[in-house]
């Protein structure tokens, strides 16, 4: 099975992936939702970890460190590092603090410096504010952002036309990459006939709302 389809199924196996009906940040009633902060021990995120590296291994983009933003991304960044190094790329890794620091080794940022070609690792982007102070961070630190590395694309609309990827993109000139989308997840429930219910609602909401990949 693709590292994609073995995703989505943790994650309904982990109860972070339901269906039902959902109002979404834009207030829209959607018919499933995702909580990535339902990770919470340790064998899950761990495993999460493992499928974020695939998703790095597998994108198209070079980097040379991983950078988490604070507070979500701190603990991913941290289990992504340490999926990575286990099969055979290890990775330094920074995270930042929401408050600077002004005692000790000061300043706002935590670990390995930042330079050269940094991922950003998330668990979603929604308004992409945290990938804006990521963004701003790395270059004011002189190292480049390389891109963005999240769990779930919802491929769906912003408040104009783009998903709030898409935006991210535009915005920023980076590619994001996710361990899997909305496409992947229509394809896990078209395999799976006790889904067929819920492919019905999820494949109305992307005719309503979706974006092209």
């Amino acid at each position: 099975m693709d590292f994609r389809q073995e995703f989505i199924e943790f994650a309904l196996q982990c109860k972070v992936l339901r269906f039902g009906e959902f109002k979404t940040k834009a207030g829209r009633l959607s018919p499933y939702f995702f909580n990535a902060g339902l990770f919470n021990d340790g064998a899950s995120l761990g495993r999460l970890a493992e499928f974020y590296a695939k998703a790095a291994q597998a994108g198209s983009v070079d980097f040379d460190m991983l950078f988490g933003p604070a507070y979500k991304g701190i603990p991913l960044v941290a289990a992504i590092s340490i999926a990575l190094a286990r099969a055979g790329n290890n990775y330094p890794f920074a995270f930042n603090r929401k408050e600077a620091k002004d005692h000790g080794e000061g300043g706002t940022i935590v670990g390995a410096p930042l330079q050269g070609r940094v991922l950003i690792v998330d668990d979603v982007i929604s308004a992409g504010t945290s990938v804006r102070e990521s963004v701003e961070l790395i270059r004011a630190a002189g190292a480049t952002p390389a891109g963005v590395l999240i769990a779930l694309d919802r491929q769906e609309r912003g408040q104009g036309e783009l998903s709030a990827v898409q935006e991210v993109q535009r915005d920023y000139g980076i590619p994001v990459l996710a361990v899997a989308g909305l496409r992947d997840l229509l394809q896990f429930l078209g395999q799976h006939d006790e889904f067929a219910d819920h492919r019905a609602a999820v494949s109305a909401y992307r005719e309503r709302y979706g974006v092209d990949a």
